[in-house]
């Protein structure tokens, strides 16, 4: 119990502290790995029927695609920010229905979108 709580407190730590250095662009791209995260952990949660879990985890993922949908810049960013803008809401419904069916390919359809936009934002680097 000791190590585990030991080891949360480190990584929020850790976190904090890229957090802090971190570029805008990294930290888009650390909104994108905290999701993807949390949808893997969803996942588990539902495999385990872990009901509550499940709806936290989904919870956060919606919480993460919500700010990066804030944070576009539809005036600079025109057809790529709008196009982005509509993919975060489809994002959202997705989320919001494979939490009240309990549909875990929906998580997973959800992830691969993630992971899709993650890979280019990790191309621009």
């Amino acid at each position: 119990m000791y190590a585990a709580s030991a080891l949360r407190q480190y990584q929020q730590v850790n976190t904090q502290a890229q957090l802090v250095e971190a570029s805008p662009h990294r930290l888009i791209q650390m909104l994108l790995e905290g999701a993807l995260d949390r949808l893997a952990q969803a996942q588990g949660a539902m495999m385990r029927g872990q009901v509550a879990e499940k709806g936290l985890l989904i919870g956060k993922a919606v919480k993460i695609v919500c700010g990066l949908r804030e944070a576009l810049n539809k005036e600079q960013g025109g057809q790529l920010a709008e196009n982005l803008d509509g993919l975060y809401e489809y994002i959202v419904h997705q989320l919001t229905q494979a939490n009240l069916k309990n549909d875990a390919q929906a998580l997973q359809h959800v992830a691969s979108l993630l992971r899709e936009i993650k890979e280019g934002w990790d191309g621009i680097a």
